[in-house]
């Protein structure tokens, strides 16, 4: 009888790595690695080639979800090797990994790929342009991807949240809760992400992944709306008296460019993969719930 081959989960102590962790609790056919080793997961680096191919032989590794990514994108503008190294070189050396043992690559990537100019809603099939370092490096992950010839998908969202890590929604309510009013952007429009929903999402294509070659779908939660839109939302639906008012993101200036209009077309998804895509003002509540 032929065993059954695993699922490995890199970048498991994240957000969406760790929502992955929660709706396969007591699934011993998932392998759980990041950097660092904590209960339950398993330290592997995905830049060093020879660990990750050892990782992949010894657990029959048949999909590999890559969770692992340098995310920091004004820490990025300072270490771009470092970033390059993680987001990029780490990514070729899932994919050769991949492609040797037979195994499929759910490649997670980012609505930073775009430049915001379009002004009409992104399409898998628009010609990446990123503005900046960490947008740049996830394009190339990407091109990284499609050449090398591995089975898979690559996925891109957005803005993504959850009750783990960092993240927009958890300082929100941090300041909501701390301070009368707050200023928040409202000149960049895009798509919130609950990242429990993501991680739903990953789930279902695990057993369609190897059918595919590198093709790209676009998963963010439904509905457009700028920060501004999203931190009001939050302290609505949390209850929270704390002000929220519009400013320019001219008034708080970074380092790294972020597009001014980047919200993604889900309709490939959806019409594809039958994927439901949730409101993100549904999927707001109910990570609230968890979080409140």
């Amino acid at each position: 009888m032929q065993k059954t081959r695993k699922v490995l989960v890199t970048g498991s102590l994240g957000q969406l790595g760790s929502e992955i962790r929660r709706l396969t609790e007591g699934n011993d056919n998932f392998v759980f690695t990041d950097c660092i080793e904590a209960d339950g997961i398993l330290s592997l680096d995905i830049c060093d080639a020879e660990a990750v191919a050892a990782c992949v032989a010894k657990n029959n590794v048949g999909t590999i979800i890559n969770c692992a990514a340098y995310t920091n994108v004004e820490k990025a503008e300072d270490e771009p090797e470092i970033c390059r190294r993680i987001n990029c070189e780490g990514v070729a050396v899932l994919a050769e990994a991949a492609l040797r043992s037979g195994a499929s690559l759910i490649q997670i990537s980012t609505d930073f790929v775009f430049d915001g100019a379009k002004g009409t809603p992104y399409l898998e099939t628009d010609t990446p342009s990123p503005l900046s370092v960490y947008g740049r490096t996830k394009a190339d992950a990407e091109s990284i991807i499609i050449a090398s010839g591995v089975k898979g998908v690559i996925i891109r969202t957005a803005w993504l949240y959850s009750p783990y890590g960092k993240n927009f929604v958890k300082t929100m309510l941090h300041l909501g809760s701390t301070l009368p009013s707050i200023n928040v952007v409202n000149n960049q429009t895009g798509s919130p992400t609950y990242a429990a929903d993501l991680a739903d999402a990953i789930l279902r294509i695990i057993p369609i992944a190897g059918g595919k070659m590198g093709d790209i779908y676009h998963y963010s939660n439904a509905g457009e709306c700028s920060w501004y839109d999203f931190a009001r939302e939050i302290m609505r639906q949390a209850g929270l008296s704390c002000e929220v008012n519009p400013v320019s993101s001219s008034e708080y200036p970074q380092k790294a460019i972020r597009p001014s209009y980047s919200y993604l077309d889900k309709t490939k998804i959806t019409a594809e993969l039958e994927i439901g895509v949730p409101q993100w003002q549904d999927s707001l509540q109910k990570c609230l719930q968890r979080l409140i």
